[in-house]
């Protein structure tokens, strides 16, 4: 029985390579203890259940820490500080036709899905490329 689980531990190594995204690290560990426990006691249910029951505790307990250790934190630019600002449009925007906005003292290219008239305050929504992506500012 413990070819049995020797090969399913390495299939599961070859998932998680191939993954990336510890999706089977916590398996392969109960897979390990299953191989031991093999030698142990014969029976394949009690081997599977172990299997389960430690993999599935071990990702519960473990991945929302390990997720939150391994995480790149998202660095923002100097160009990500605008996203939210208000701006001013300084050039019409239509949905067909690239304008321009002023925010942060800078001009700045903008899209919009609506038609905005120059002088109109405008909120910066996203940045695609080089152009701002920019709603109307509701009425205050």
């Amino acid at each position: 029985m413990w070819i049995t689980w020797l090969i399913i531990i390495i299939l599961l190594v070859v998932l998680e390579i191939v993954t990336i995204n510890l999706v089977s690290i916590w398996f392969i560990i109960s897979g390990i203890v299953s191989l031991f426990i093999s030698f142990i006691v014969d029976s394949f249910y009690i081997q599977f259940s172990i299997f389960v029951c430690l993999g599935l505790i071990l990702m519960l307990l473990t991945r929302p820490y390990l997720v939150k250790k391994l995480s790149r934190k998202k660095v923002s630019t100097n160009l990500d500080r605008v996203i939210g600002m208000e701006g001013i449009v300084t050039e019409e925007i239509t949905k067909f036709k690239i304008g321009e906005v002023k925010v942060d003292g800078k001009k700045w290219s903008a899209i919009s899905n609506e038609k905005i008239k120059v002088g109109e305050e405008v909120i910066i929504e996203d940045i695609d490329g080089v152009k701002l992506i920019v709603r109307k500012e509701e009425e205050k």
